[in-house]
C-alpha cells in the first residue's frame, strides 16, 4: 500500500473543503484582478500535480520516508499546518486582504513542500516548484 497515501488525501480533502465552501458561497464569479494564461497554467499543472502525488506515490519516482518515525513527524507537521489554514480561513473569512491571500497560498505551499521532502517524492516536489511560486504570486497580484 506504499503507492497510496491516504493521510494525503485526508489532507487535501481538509484543504479543499473550505475552498469547496467558499466557491459555492461566492457571488461574485471574477476571478481576480491579475490574468496571466502562462503563469495561471502553471500553477494548475502545479496545483494539481501537488494534489496527485500528495495521494498516489507513483514507484521510481519517489524514496519512501526518510526515518523510522518520520511518519509520525509527517502527521503532526501537516495536522498542525492544515489546522493553522482552516483557522486563518475561518477568522479570515469576509475579509480580503494581503494577511489571507499570502497566508492561504503560503501554508498549502508548505504543506507540499514538506510532503515531498518527507516522502522523497520527486514528483511532488516538482510539482510544488511550478505551484508554490505561482500561486503565491497570482495571490499577491489579486491583493496589490
Amino acid at each position: 500500500m506504499e503507492w497510496f497515501n491516504i493521510y494525503g488525501l485526508v489532507f487535501i480533502v481538509i484543504i479543499m473543503v473550505p475552498n469547496i465552501i467558499f466557491a459555492i458561497k461566492q457571488k461574485d464569479t471574477s476571478n481576480g484582478k491579475f490574468h496571466n494564461k502562462t503563469v495561471e497554467i502553471i500553477e494548475q499543472i502545479g496545483r494539481y500535480g501537488c494534489f496527485g502525488f500528495m495521494i498516489f506515490n507513483i514507484p521510481a519516482t519517489y524514496f519512501g520516508l526518510w526515518f523510522k518515525s518520520a511518519i509520525v513527524v509527517y502527521i503532526v507537521i501537516n495536522s498542525f499546518l492544515v489546522a493553522l489554514y482552516c483557522i486563518i480561513w475561518m477568522l479570515c473569512w469576509r475579509k480580503n486582504n494581503l494577511f489571507k491571500a499570502l497566508s492561504l497560498s503560503i501554508i498549502p505551499s508548505i504543506i507540499f513542500l514538506f510532503s515531498g521532502i518527507m516522502y522523497g517524492s520527486t514528483l511532488l516536489g516538482v510539482s510544488t516548484l511550478l505551484f508554490a511560486p505561482t500561486h503565491i504570486y497570482i495571490s499577491y497580484k489579486n491583493i496589490v
